[in-house]
């Protein structure tokens, strides 16, 4: 039988080249979007595994506009009521101010001379930003991936007077891990609202990598002039204490076993004012990233959905037209006394041989072809997405910088990859395909006498 359909496929070498060339293209169509999905599945799995099971506390706009640069303003009292909660097994708090060096200098580029006026460099002209966080480890930028450890260690609860400083801005001004950073508060920074004039003094127990890859118009949006230091400093630099700042926002991460929904909702019924807030899960605060692996995940099921369906129908097709073709060969067959279910076999085992050529000509083109097709389509969705981006930046007057640049991270790679279990599915949609479309196109004729399909032959 084998040998049988063999020598059809080959006497018929026309069609079946035809049968062949339908089926591999819609199996490489199968397998790249299988592809697509399984590279959206580990990337999104790497990218939040260190963010999940959390929660963080932010400002609710529409009530409270925050500070007066519409940074957030978070009562530490507040983030102290959730974090004290026994399902929280810890917590970030980050407080942002503006500060000048006193004997050092920032980074400027051709872009951020260009936009200094006269009044930018005399009043911020050495302002850098920066955030003040219990965890750097689990700060916003590094978790994002905006930000790596580059040098030494992350800071931790309890440190005082410490900092993390970016590589480029240490080269520039000769500082190294261990030397000691003078700041002074800058008495021109909106948020500086009580006109603090305070000093302080840091020591350097680490430095970070980073550059942006988004647009930016002044110095202090530049990677380079972030830096990382203690709630104590920073609030100090606004006149504030560690209990009295006023804060960025919190995020609180919860204990393994517990649900973090729920612990959400116990968090809400705390004696806070909730109208000023929102408690929004943790892998929410990149909504760019979630964008972009919806958008690949819906072109990759949309794909693997639609190619299971034309395959099915080409197949169903082409297999009643071909055995429709066959009428006299069948008379013939059944006149010399061959079976009904041994002609029908002979059938459905040529086009399983085709259609396994053709699956694993697919999977191999496919496997080939996989990380180009991947590296296209995150393109093509991240410049839609980065254009988006942008024209909501300027609608709403929006900043660029590590913050801006951490909300709008979007998925960097796509590695996925086949699998033989993946050949194994395609194979058995087909042959069950093969065999049901096969027995139903021959049932009808092989119930005519041999005579009949003989002369039904047009």
């Amino acid at each position: 039988m084998v040998s049988n359909a063999f020598k059809y496929i080959i006497r018929k070498y026309t069609r079946s080249i035809l049968i062949l060339l339908l089926i591999t293209i819609m199996g490489i169509s199968f397998f790249l979007s299988t592809i697509l999905k399984k590279g959206v599945l580990n990337e999104s799995k790497n990218t939040f595994k260190n963010i999940q099971n959390s929660f963080s506390l932010n400002i609710n706009r529409r009530y409270n506009m925050g500070t007066n640069r519409g940074a957030g303003n978070i009562k530490g009292e507040d983030i102290n009521k959730i974090r004290s909660l026994k399902e929280i097994s810890s917590y970030v708090k980050r407080v942002n101010s503006v500060a000048d060096l006193e004997d050092k200098e920032i980074i400027e580029t051709e872009e951020t001379l260009r936009n200094q006026n006269e009044y930018r460099r005399k009043n911020f002209g050495k302002a850098v930003m920066l955030t003040g966080v219990n965890d750097s480890s689990k700060e916003t930028k590094f978790i994002s991936g905006a930000f790596t450890l580059g040098e030494g260690r992350h800071i931790k609860d309890n440190d005082t007077n410490v900092c993390l400083v970016h590589e480029k801005l240490a080269s520039k001004n000769g500082l190294k891990v261990g030397d000691t950073l003078k700041l002074k508060s800058n008495i021109y920074d909106a948020d500086n609202e009580k006109g603090a004039n305070e000093r302080v003094e840091l020591k350097i127990i680490g430095t970070f990598k980073g550059s942006n890859k988004g647009g930016y118009s002044y110095a202090q949006e530049l990677y380079e002039n972030n830096i990382i230091t203690d709630p104590k400093s920073s609030a100090k630099l606004y006149g504030y204490t560690e209990d009295t700042a006023i804060y960025e926002d919190a995020s609180f991460f919860v204990s393994g076993d517990k649900n973090l929904d729920d612990v959400i909702k116990k968090a809400t019924k705390l004696d806070i004012d909730w109208r000023m807030y929102n408690t929004i899960k943790s892998t929410n605060n990149f909504p760019k990233l979630e964008e972009s692996i919806n958008e690949i995940n819906g072109v990759a099921a949309s794909l693997n959905i639609i190619c299971f369906i034309v395959l099915g129908l080409i197949l169903v097709l082409v297999i009643f037209w071909l055995t429709n073709t066959r009428k006299k060969e069948m008379g013939i067959l059944l006149s010399i006394g061959i079976s009904k279910t041994r002609i029908t076999m002979q059938f459905i085992m040529e086009f399983v041989i085709i259609s396994i050529l053709a699956i694993t000509l697919s999977f191999f083109v496919s496997r080939s072809l996989g990380d180009k097709v991947q590296n296209k389509v995150l393109s093509n969705v991240n410049t839609k997405i980065e254009k988006q981006s942008r024209r909501e930046s300027k609608k709403g007057n929006l900043g660029g910088g590590a913050e801006a640049e951490g909300f709008n991270k979007t998925l960097e790679k796509l590695e996925g990859k086949l699998e033989l279990k993946d050949m194994t599915r395609i194979s058995l949609f087909v042959i069950l395909t093969i065999v049901t479309s096969t027995t139903l196109a021959s049932y009808k004729n092989l119930g005519k006498r041999p005579k009949e399909l003989i002369s039904d032959i047009k």
